[in-house]
């Protein structure tokens, strides 16, 4: 209101000066006033958004953006943090990790809360050679050997082919281009980064000998129990073969809008102008959330993804299996051989898995979680000692670094102290 009143004021003395001019017949100077008030300089711009390695690079840490060619013709970016500014550990022997995201989410998810509570940053801090991939078909991901985006064809994956495909390339990768002659990382991935690891290691499983420790936030892969009243109303339509699911298979999903995100920066970046009104819109009545993060999310997110990996998931919940996808009857039994997809044989994963779970969290159920453990050989349980964890706190809660992140890193380092 206070603008509007401010440019009727202009608008005002500007009228008040062209009437008093005429009236007093004074004669203004010749003026081109098409240029005047059609300054280039004037118009409104959108500041660029920036991508990982620049937010990385901006806490000044050094940053690499690496792009790998996945065996089936994906080009998957993949971000690179490989020393620690603060220790100059350049010359050391880092030990690798890669950090895998979650559905719709990417490599910028796991910097956000910065270099005091981001996982990746600690973990560069505490000599690590850290590694944060990105699913094919997210935005740093959209690229092919043959195939472009606006076909079909590119979009027609689902988890599966992020874990069997992506994941693969992503540690062979990492463990080559490190040059320490490492044989394993460490590995941690949240909610989708979790399934993508138990379908890998289950379907490959020679990639079980290449992982230290892997840790799993909010573990996803047996869905009978999920509470999110979301997936359930839409998993009896999109999670059966059907015209629905059919219509909604092979395309992108909240497809990434350039000129949206970087309106969302531009809107939300802590030097922006307006920064304070997209605090007050987001809020956090609970206190539990980095509020600070969740507009860098906003500018940062949806990612993008293939409508596959949400059928996929749906048909999960449906089945009450953690099994390949769904292609119906007849491509089942050219594909898999059987009318039905085989389940993942998860018994297979010998690596030392850690399942981090909280209560609260509607997509990682207590007892679906408790059930996937039951069936790994090689596991440990840790249950959030806040009782109102839920799934996105992985990411933003305000404790995140004392609760999660400092545990994780005790254990990877206690697993390097007795093998090195």
């Amino acid at each position: 209101m206070q603008n509007r009143f401010l440019l009727a004021l202009v608008f005002s003395v500007v009228a008040v000066g062209v009437s008093q001019s005429v009236a007093l017949n004074i004669r203004t100077p010749d003026i081109d006033f098409y240029k005047l008030y059609n300054n280039p300089e004037a118009h409104i711009s959108l500041k660029g958004r920036r991508t990982t390695s620049e937010r990385i690079a901006a806490h000044g840490y050094p940053a690499e953006h690496h792009h790998i060619v996945t065996e089936d013709g994906y080009i998957v970016g993949v971000f690179r943090i490989p020393y620690s500014h603060k220790l100059q550990n350049q010359n050391e022997y880092r030990p690798i990790v890669l950090i895998q995201h979650g559905l719709l989410s990417c490599s910028d998810g796991w910097i956000l809360t910065g270099p005091d509570d981001a996982l990746a940053f600690m973990l560069a801090d505490a000599g690590y050679d850290v590694w944060l991939g990105n699913a094919r078909g997210n935005t740093y991901s959209k690229n092919h050997t043959s195939l472009s985006t606006e076909h079909p064809y590119f979009w027609r994956f689902s988890w599966h082919e992020i874990g069997h495909y992506d994941i693969a390339a992503m540690i062979d990768y990492a463990l080559k281009t490190n040059g320490q002659g490492q044989k394993a990382i460490h590995y941690v991935g949240h909610s989708q980064g979790t399934t993508v690891f138990f379908t890998l290691m289950s379907t490959r499983p020679e990639y079980n000998e290449k992982i230290k420790t892997a840790h799993m936030f909010a573990p996803i892969a047996i869905m009978t129990n999920l509470e999110s009243p979301f997936v359930r109303a839409v998993a009896p339509y999109l999670g059966q073969r059907n015209a629905y699911s059919l219509l909604f298979s092979c395309q992108e999903f909240i497809p990434h809008n350039e000129f949206l995100l970087t309106l969302l920066f531009n809107f939300c970046e802590p030097d922006q102008m307006l920064r304070p009104t997209c605090d007050s819109l987001i809020g956090d009545e609970g206190g539990r959330t980095n509020v600070t993060v969740t507009p860098e999310q906003l500018a940062t997110h949806p990612a993008g993804c293939s409508t596959n990996q949400m059928i996929h998931y749906l048909q999960e919940q449906q089945s009450g299996h953690f099994r390949q996808y769904d292609h119906g009857t007849a491509k089942n039994l050219e594909v898999y051989g059987s009318e039905t997809p085989p389940d993942y044989p998860v018994e297979e994963i010998t690596s030392k898995v850690y399942l981090w779970y909280g209560l609260n969290d509607e997509l990682a159920a207590v007892e679906d979680v408790l059930a996937l453990a039951d069936r790994l050989p090689n596991k440990d349980v840790r249950l959030m000692e806040d009782p109102l964890w839920d799934h996105g706190d992985f990411a933003s809660n305000w404790k995140v670094r004392e609760y999660l992140n400092e545990p994780v890193i005790k254990i990877m380092q206690e697993f390097e102290d007795a093998y090195n």
